[in-house]
């Protein structure tokens, strides 16, 4: 194998699918990266078991051939080397190692087999549909935060996405819950994704995926199968095993009829919030939010940091009430909003509080109360 190609289409790739290989790894072989040299260019290959990215770069190939090499020892050779340098890679079965020249570096890596790479079985993909780059990153902006890391709730460390109904109109919703907070986000059912398993697509794949959409303009096709979903798009594909598990019947949690309807300046409801925040204790994050006619007050106080009290005005024609919320839950929400305002729906005290974006009523967020 042997090949020329420019730092910057290498470290591009490298950094893709370098970030999916674990920094520990029981068998050695998934601390490498698998460089296939073809006719396409140079093709790279990383995987965990549960996760695959596959990358091809423009390259110059003599030689056509495949190896592996330590993932992040060669990222960050790459990352070092000057800008615009050409590099080198060449691998003869002999030596077993893979040699890498750029100007007067040289380096000498030690590879493993092509042939011990392990690759994820694909299996037949019943459904397959296509989503424009943004619409996908909307997606996954607006519901990640609530994705829960709770190892023992296995089910809810992904996001739920999958066709449902909402007034007759057929949408593509992803859901995502941790217990305290719930986002809920739909779109238009893309064509060809009517009949589509529901699937949970796991924290670490929602991660790797929200990387390389940033780069992405083109339209990403989404294939899915009961076991694993592939995105693919420009050059890169990304493949993971789904979680095996059952969502909850997230709609029972989402209230319908909370009859107290609060709208306030969302900017300056996030920024007072965010302010008066610096008091709460770093354990709990308890706020409590004090609702008068035409006014809403935010106030936080800890033993040993004092006490805080901002006042603002807000939309509120209900009776007097006063509710507590983790600060951080209510400004991971309130930055969901792209609007000018925001509206809350809430019953009481003890019940859980529905969030919306008064311009944009496919983002739904529901807030769990807490005792201040």
């Amino acid at each position: 194998m042997k090949l020329t190609i420019e730092r910057t289409a290498l470290l591009k790739s490298l950094g893709h699918v370098q970030s999916v290989v674990e920094r520990r790894n029981t068998l050695a072989i998934l601390s490498n990266v698998l460089l296939t040299a073809g006719p396409e260019g140079l093709s790279l290959n990383a995987t965990d078991m549960d996760l695959e990215i596959v990358e091809t770069a423009p390259a110059e190939v003599v030689g056509e051939g495949a190896t592996t090499a330590p993932a992040h020892t060669l990222y960050d050779i790459v990352r070092k080397l000057p800008d615009g340098a050409q590099v080198e890679l060449s691998f003869e079965p002999e030596d077993g190692q893979l040699t890498l020249r750029s100007g007067r570096s040289r380096f000498a890596l030690a590879a493993l087999p092509a042939g011990e790479f392990p690759a994820m079985s694909s299996g037949a993909y019943g459904h397959t549909f296509s989503l424009a780059a943004g619409e996908l990153r909307s997606l996954i902006d607006r519901t990640r935060f609530a994705i829960s890391t709770e190892e023992t709730r296995y089910y809810l460390n992904g996001i739920f996405l999958h066709a449902a109904d909402n007034g007759g109109v057929a949408v593509l919703r992803a859901v995502a819950t941790d217990g305290h907070r719930l986002a809920r986000v739909e779109m238009p059912l893309p064509e060809g994704a009517a009949g589509m398993p529901s699937v949970i697509v796991p924290r670490k794949a929602v991660a790797e995926l929200r990387k390389l959409i940033d780069e992405a303009d083109d339209d990403i096709t989404v294939s899915l199968s009961e076991s694993r979903i592939r995105f693919a798009f420009g050059s890169a594909t990304l493949t993971s095993k789904l979680i095996d598990g059952t969502f909850p019947d997230y709609e029972r949690v989402i209230p319908t009829d909370n009859d107290k309807l609060l709208e306030a300046d969302c900017k300056l409801l996030h920024q007072a919030v965010d302010r008066v925040s610096a008091i709460s204790s770093e354990k709990s994050r308890a706020i409590k939010v004090s609702l008068e006619k035409g006014s809403l007050t935010l106030s936080a106080s800890s033993p040993e940091a004092g006490s805080a009290v901002e006042e603002i005005e807000a939309g509120y024609e209900g009776p007097p009430l006063e509710i507590g919320f983790n600060s951080r839950y209510l400004l991971d929400i309130l930055q969901q909003v792209d609007g000018d305002a925001a509206r809350f729906a809430i019953a009481d005290n003890a019940s859980p509080t529905v969030v919306q974006d008064v311009a944009d009523q496919t983002a739904v967020y529901v807030l769990m109360p807490m005792r201040v």
